[in-house]
């Protein structure tokens, strides 16, 4: 076990996780080069890794293809993936509910109505407007699940089922935009809320890259208070833990990466279910070892789920949305069945 410690952050890891996210990351790398390479042009892994590299490929197509077509919406797909799962992995850990996931307690949701009430109402609103406008409805679904959830303190099961009531309300004023929105917007928003990354240029990369930067390495370093409160609030309190502001500094941190991921990407749900539920699976529960390999599983999970969107009824295309849910919910109901006879 290697220990690190510094008066504001401390990380404690398994020696077998740098291994095991080096090798998740050379997966998840090629998973992108697999992405890439698929489509109506088909390009070879080769001729794609040299010209990621700025190597002469002798076909002046190839970096048009990946460079401008291709490697953004990839690129897209793992950076949203990494937040989702993060999110759902904090969720969790948060709620002491292994079931926990963004869009099934309501932030996903919330996030999505600011969404499409910009796309909907706003259409003319310039591309970075959408992260922002999805990251407040996310924080106000939190303020509100919080809020009503609060009786001398912030219970999990309460918080979950706030969530879910909540939700389904933010659910019908969607639906009712999406009813007298006109027909064009109205088209972008249901694609959009099916979760897809199809025509997400550089524009979308850049927009959602400053939100990566700054929340995946807070989560990170955040990974520890987690632990402590998977302990139970009584127990957190009493080692000396400042239980609500350390639970609300998760809390934005998980809704700020849920947030940003819907404003780019739409409604990829499951995500954030699967991809921590594998990584305990491999690590464990410690949060320190979790959050990584739970972040890589993630952006490989949206990368695979693209590409057999796309390859699966070519040229027709699923949205990834819809691959994952087609894995995550026959997963929930395992869980819920494995669960129920424990």
């Amino acid at each position: 076990m290697n220990e690190w410690r510094s008066p504001v952050l401390s990380f404690r890891l398994d020696r077998r996780v740098p291994a095991i996210g080096l090798l998740l990351a050379v997966i998840g790398f090629a998973a992108i080069i697999l992405n890439v390479g698929q489509g109506e042009y088909p390009i070879a892994g080769f001729d794609i890794v040299r010209t990621l590299f700025g190597i002469d490929t002798g076909n002046p197509d190839h970096a048009f293809v990946i460079h401008t077509l291709r490697l953004p919406r990839t690129l897209v797909a793992f950076m949203v993936g990494v937040a989702l799962a993060l999110s759902g992995a904090i969720f969790q850990g948060l709620t002491r509910n292994p079931l926990a996931d963004p869009s099934m307690i309501g932030i996903n949701t919330g996030a999505s109505l600011a969404a499409v009430s910009v796309i909907v109402l706003f259409p003319d609103a310039p591309i970075y407007a959408l992260p922002f406008s999805a990251f407040v409805g996310a924080a106000v679904m939190a303020a509100l699940i919080y809020g009503l959830a609060w009786n001398k303190g912030s219970s999990p099961i309460l918080l979950i089922l706030m969530g879910i009531g909540l939700s389904a309300i933010a659910s019908a004023f969607t639906s009712l935009l999406i009813t007298f929105g006109s027909i064009y917007d109205v088209s972008q928003a249901l694609v959009w809320l099916a979760g897809s990354v199809y025509g997400r240029t550089w524009e979308q990369v850049f927009s959602l890259l400053p939100w990566i930067i700054v929340f995946v390495p807070a989560a990170f370093g955040l990974a520890r208070h987690l632990n402590v409160l998977n302990l139970g609030e009584d127990i957190a309190k009493g080692l000396g833990s400042r239980v609500e502001w350390q639970r609300g500094l998760l809390v934005i941190v998980a809704v700020g990466l849920a947030g940003a991921s819907v404003a780019t990407a739409g409604t990829i749900g499951f995500v954030g279910l699967i991809a921590p539920h594998v990584g305990r699976q491999i690590v464990g529960n410690r949060h320190e070892e979790l959050l990584p390999i739970s972040a890589l599983l993630g952006g490989v999970l949206v990368v695979l789920a693209d590409f057999v969107g796309r390859t699966l009824f070519a040229p027709i295309e699923l949205p990834c949305g819809v691959v994952t849910a087609a894995i995550g919910a026959p997963f929930f109901l395992y869980l819920l069945i494995r669960d129920r006879k424990k």
